[in-house]
């Protein structure tokens, strides 16, 4: 089995961070947002999976803690999402300013 060098898996990597961010930066549906967003930390775990090799298991470890914290993102900002759309019926970014006091 062949070995893919370092550089090409975090290039990879700053590619897929790099449309990830360029999504949240353009659009405006929520739900497209979310998803950049969660593009943005695949990458990062792909970045922690390839430098693991040369820092031991942390990296792997890194990887868990921030799958846990996408889950919960998904999870509180899928509930957002859906509170916004019952009361607006769009997932404009626009009509999150509703849920300010």
């Amino acid at each position: 089995m062949e070995h893919i060098p370092l550089s090409y898996t975090l290039g990879l990597s700053a590619l897929l961070f790099s449309i990830g961010a360029a999504g949240v930066i353009i659009r405006r549906n929520a739900i497209v947002l979310f998803m950049c967003i969660e593009l943005m930390l695949n990458a990062v775990n792909l970045a922690f999976v390839a430098l693991s090799p040369t820092a031991g298991v942390q990296g792997q470890v890194f990887v868990f803690f921030v799958i846990a914290v996408a889950a919960a993102e998904a999870a509180v900002g899928l509930a957002i999402i859906i509170s916004v759309f019952r009361h607006s019926e769009s997932v404009d970014i626009k009509n999150f300013s509703l849920l300010r006091w």
